[in-house]
């Protein structure tokens, strides 16, 4: 059953320093931005970041970019983070030139295939379409092996990936925990993939989504929530603000070293941050 909690804060302090968690790509209405906000100002740090299968739209590359010029992550696992329309990630591409974090490149279908894989229980899956690519070379725990059903038919088995914690936000919960994700699919493979699942919504409903026909398709059963939190707004690049106004303007921001700590301490985050 799944625990409801009383803050955001109190369900970050389910997550530990080095834990690995999994991002979806995250359009806006679906990215946990107020867990990230709290796993800044808490000051995690070690994490290992994958992204299903890349963050690259405004408000989920400003979650891994907030994290990254934070100094929570060490190892981030993707195919690509920027902020979509909003050009490129700031903080992460500084911490890329400069070594400060070590990516592991994935291609979009790699990184699909490896979640899904995790999500069956199987220890890995097949793909043939990064035969001969460079990625190879930079990817010990991935291996080129022979189709068993037609020797000679070489494929690329790729390691399942089961990260320790999947990080969601869901329009909302119903009394026991169930998590209405309607047709986000992605969502859906994250928390089958990750061994636990941490979910913010914007509201909990004294209903059971299982009474709903119209509501069941879409629910993320209980069985796969262990924590949640309500957080009206959760999803939101800064609290009360315009989600394209608000990523533009911390990119503009986070350009620099300096930009990105006087953003961090204008959102009330670096001296939380700092006290721990």
């Amino acid at each position: 059953m799944t625990r409801i909690l009383g803050s955001v804060a109190a369900l970050e302090g389910e997550l530990s320093s080095g834990a690995s968690v999994i991002l979806n790509k995250g359009e806006a209405p679906d990215t946990p931005m107020a867990l990230i906000r709290e796993i800044v100002a808490r000051g995690l740090r070690d994490l290992h970041v994958v992204t299903l299968p890349a963050c690259a739209a405004p408000v989920s590359g400003m979650a891994v970019d907030l994290l990254v010029g934070a100094g929570r992550v060490a190892t981030i696992e993707t195919s690509g983070v920027s902020l979509g329309e909003l050009g490129a990630a700031p903080r992460f591409t500084a911490a890329v030139k400069a070594g400060a974090i070590r990516v592991i490149d994935g291609t979009c279908p790699a990184i699909y295939a490896a979640v899904q894989a995790g999500g069956k229980s199987q220890p890995f899956a097949t793909l043939r379409g990064i035969i001969g690519s460079d990625l190879l070379a930079h990817r010990d725990d991935w291996a080129v092996i022979d189709n068993p059903f037609e020797p000679g038919d070489r494929v690329v088995a790729l390691k399942a990936i089961n990260p320790d914690f999947a990080l969601l936000h869901a329009p909302f919960a119903d009394r026991h925990g169930n998590l209405w994700i309607g047709r986000n699919r992605d969502q859906l493979y994250v928390a089958h993939a990750a061994r636990r699942v941490l979910a913010t919504v914007e509201e909990v409903r004294d209903i059971d989504l299982y009474d709903d026909p119209a509501l069941i398709a879409g629910t993320l059963p209980n069985l796969y929530v262990d924590a949640l939190a309500v957080a009206p707004g959760g999803a939101r690049a800064v609290p009360g603000q315009e989600d394209i106004a608000a990523v533009r303007a911390y990119r503009d921001a986070a350009g620099t070293e300096d930009g990105f700590a006087a953003w961090l301490d204008a959102q009330g985050l670096v001296s939380r941050s700092a006290a721990e």
